[in-house]
């Protein structure tokens, strides 16, 4: 059910003119499944509210309640079209009263830590787009046949949207800053093994695939009712810069079942280095800052190590939030190992964090990114003594139809517990790094070294890609002419 109207709601928003790129067609859709999704929601609570006797107030107000604009049903269920909006009505409601309605909910909210201001945050965030009120009816009418009332029903949802989240990431550059590989995640938050009652941040939300994996990793740890208002309320927090990302993290999250996500909209690095207290700082650390890119001057000015690439520093500000004793996970360009400007950088982690593991991902985890990757897993307080090695090796070339899976990471998750050396594994002691370089570069002593090339088709996939990125930036500039 979910996957063929998933479908027919792309098809429909190819046909809007206003909605050009995936990214478009997941910002679009993303808005219309959470307003059907929060509608399903306050169904079920007005139902279990009734069989317990109690009154409901419903956080949406009856005039733009979906069952009232979207999708207005006749006695027998059917869609009431004498009383459905469209054409321009419907372009007209949805600009002029829904959206200035929804955001004005981040006023009216008694707090920021509730859903009512989350939904005032994300339309505030995001603009409608669509030109066509036919086309926004095809769409509204192929979302209200999806039903979020079981918990099946809500899970199979939410890993369709992952999807969505997924293809909009390989449709680009940009795009591709806001996902990472499921899979790797995961095997990440099984090295790091979060607890109930720990906090968990990530800096870089992006689509928020840290924290709802670590809200379904810990969800199953649950065993009772204040564990779950721990895990709602308590646990996951984190920051992003980038509107979009921040929209599709937040509604993410919450399609994933964390109501009201503790997400800030602003830039990490722009907060003060020295503001850090012991108060602001987390148990577990999960994130994949992006990289390759650069921050202004007086930002870099604000850490101690001064850098223009922002991974690292994102890293030094992950250093700085982690809690002594805590632990940290964090992805970042293989080059942080040997680049000689971060070699102040590699002496302060090694001697202030146990630096206890390095994952080498292979060419191609993401896809179209066109660098290679490592994972770093440090916890904080003691400094390193040696660092365990393993080569991630899927056995075959990534692309889109070869992605890795689980499966790849069950032996690097199962073997790193006893930090077992064999063909792929190896350790290095921090006695045997260079003093002045600090060069601790992956270089496998068991293995001869081999140039590994790009497969052509990814190089032509990220050409074909980027030609499409330079064609919508000409097509705005030309627009703003």
């Amino acid at each position: 059910m979910f996957e063929q109207a998933f479908k027919s709601i792309d098809d429909a928003l190819r046909k809007e003119a206003g909605c050009t790129t995936e990214l478009d067609y997941t910002e679009q859709s993303s808005w219309i499944l959470f307003l059907k999704y929060l509608n399903d929601l306050e169904v079920e609570r007005e139902t279990r509210a009734e069989l317990e006797g109690k009154p409901y107030r419903f956080i949406i107000d009856d005039e733009h309640r979906w069952s009232r604009w979207a999708a207005p049903k006749k006695a027998d269920g059917s869609l009431d079209r004498d009383n459905a909006l469209t054409g321009d009505d419907l372009i007209a409601y949805v600009n002029d009263q829904l959206f200035p309605y929804l955001r004005g909910f981040k006023q009216r909210a008694s707090s920021p830590q509730t859903i009512e201001y989350k939904i005032g945050q994300i339309f505030g965030e995001i603009k409608p787009k669509f030109n066509s009120g036919y086309n926004l009816r095809d769409v509204l009418e192929f979302t209200d046949e999806l039903r979020f009332g079981s918990v099946v029903e809500k899970h199979e949802m939410s890993d369709l949207y992952e999807v969505k989240i997924k293809r909009m990431g390989n449709a680009g550059r940009n795009g591709g800053e806001y996902y990472t590989p499921r899979p790797l995640i995961r095997a990440m938050i099984q090295v790091v093994k979060p607890r109930i009652g720990e906090t968990v941040y990530d800096g870089a939300v992006g689509s928020a695939g840290f924290l709802c994996e670590g809200f379904e990793y810990l969800s199953r740890q649950a065993k009772s009712t204040a564990d779950l208002d721990t895990l709602q309320k308590r646990t996951f927090s984190g920051v992003e810069k980038k509107s979009l990302a921040y929209v599709i993290g937040i509604m993410n999250m919450i399609l994933h079942g964390i109501e009201a996500p503790d997400i800030v909209h602003d830039n990490t690095l722009g907060r003060s280095f020295s503001d850090i207290q012991p108060r602001d700082q987390k148990d577990v650390i999960l994130a994949n800052p992006p990289f390759g890119g650069s921050e202004r001057r007086e930002i870099q000015q604000n850490f101690p190590i001064r850098t223009s690439e922002t991974a690292y520093l994102f890293l030094q500000h992950f250093m700085k939030m982690l809690k002594p004793g805590g632990r940290a996970a964090v992805v970042i360009k293989n080059t942080f190992l040997s680049n000689g400007d971060a070699a102040a950088l590699r002496k302060e982690l090694i001697s202030t964090c146990n630096l206890h593991t390095v994952l080498d991902c292979p060419q191609g985890t993401f896809q179209g990114a066109g660098v290679k990757t490592v994972v770093l897993f440090f916890d904080k307080g003691a400094p390193t003594r040696e660092t365990w090695y393993y080569q991630l090796d899927p056995g075959r070339s990534l692309g889109k139809t070869t992605a890795l899976t689980d499966a790849d990471f069950e032996e690097f998750v199962r073997l790193q517990a006893t930090r077992h050396v064999f063909e792929k594994s190896w350790i290095v002691k921090v006695g045997d790094i260079h003093p002045v370089s600090f060069d601790m570069s992956v270089k496998n002593p068991n293995r001869e070294e081999t140039v590994a090339y790009r497969d052509p088709k990814d190089i032509i996939e990220e050409m074909i890609a980027l030609d499409a990125e330079s064609a919508e930036i000409l097509q705005t500039i030309r627009g703003m002419l």
